[in-house]
């Protein structure tokens, strides 16, 4: 009797592993494929837009083109490298985006490792006031104001200093920084390490994960922003490269297409091309930023930073 039901048992057992196996290769394929379409239907404008840019209007219609265009050209593209506003928007743009990431990075890392400290006076209710911002701010007009009696109006750090303190990014910072432990910063005062050798020689090494992060939070956040360029950039020549786009694409031409006649606009390219050409020198550039981080975001909070 007792073999028996040792013998029901283990069938048992073995017909739930069998049932919990198959569920979970139905969950694993439903996964698969619901991630594949949804990663596809965000790749696929990116590759449209592409094709898009490299369609020769004049030998194919733009409407047939799904996957790769039939007859391809460079036109579009040549156009849009002859406009000087895309190359001040480009320089205008990396000097935003490498100014802006590095202050924000700066001010907001120093800023989290204070409120890490469970020794900071009052830390509780900064960390309060800086939550309260998430939350609650004075809006555009006081903003506008500031800048404008500030001097910084048609000044690159216009666009720089209103983002360069960010609750959110300094409370994920703070976090992490929090999660580190207490015995790193403890030994290192035994071997005689001060606070400034503790912060940038133990401290950063191993914030590099939330680092890389935030720095490319910021970089991609700095390369489309427009709405603060139009506000506060007045001259053309320091426009960024976002207005630029967004001009091109609203309208549907730039400085060199409206130099082109009817028939010249129409051999080789179309507006519609240039504005997929513009978007592909727009976008391309941010892109190829991230590889050089990814590998921080697979890493854990301590792994990567003890290896390192």
């Amino acid at each position: 009797m007792s073999n028996t039901t040792k013998t029901l048992a283990r069938e048992h057992d073995h017909a739930r592993k069998i049932k919990r196996t198959i569920g979970e290769h139905f969950f694993d394929k439903f996964n698969f494929i619901f991630l594949g379409l949804l990663g596809l239907s965000m790749l696929y404008p990116f590759w449209y837009e592409l094709a898009l840019s490299l369609a020769d209007a004049d030998k194919v219609a733009l409407s047939k083109v799904y996957i790769w265009p039939e007859a391809m050209s460079l036109e579009s593209y040549k156009n849009v490298c002859s406009d000087i506003n895309i190359w001040n928007g480009y320089k205008w743009t990396i000097i935003r985006t490498v100014v802006g990431t590095l202050v924000a990075l700066i001010l907001g890392f120093h800023f989290a490792y204070v409120l890490s400290k469970k020794y900071f006076p009052n830390r509780k209710f900064w960390t309060g006031i800086l939550v309260f911002t998430m939350f609650f701010s004075g809006g555009m007009v006081p903003e506008y104001l500031l800048i404008r009696d500030l001097g910084l109006m048609n000044n690159i750090f216009a666009l720089i200093l209103p983002g360069a303190i960010s609750a959110y990014n300094i409370t994920i910072m703070r976090n992490f920084l929090m999660s580190l432990p207490d015995s790193l910063e403890e030994s290192a005062r035994i071997d005689g390490a001060n606070d400034i050798i503790i912060l940038y020689k133990i401290i950063v090494p191993l914030s590099m994960p939330i680092l890389a992060t935030v720095a490319l939070w910021t970089a991609v956040g700095h390369w489309n922003a427009w709405f603060d360029a139009m506000l506060y950039i007045r001259s053309s020549d320091k426009q960024v490269l976002a207005i630029t786009l967004r001009r091109i694409v609203l309208v549907g031409t730039n400085a060199s297409t409206t130099s082109l006649s009817g028939e010249q606009m129409t051999t080789n390219m179309t507006s519609e091309t240039v504005k997929a050409a513009t978007i592909m020198v727009a976008t391309i550039p941010i892109l190829c930023v991230y590889p050089f981080v990814q590998k921080y975001f697979v890493k854990g909070v301590l792994v990567g930073s003890v290896k390192g």
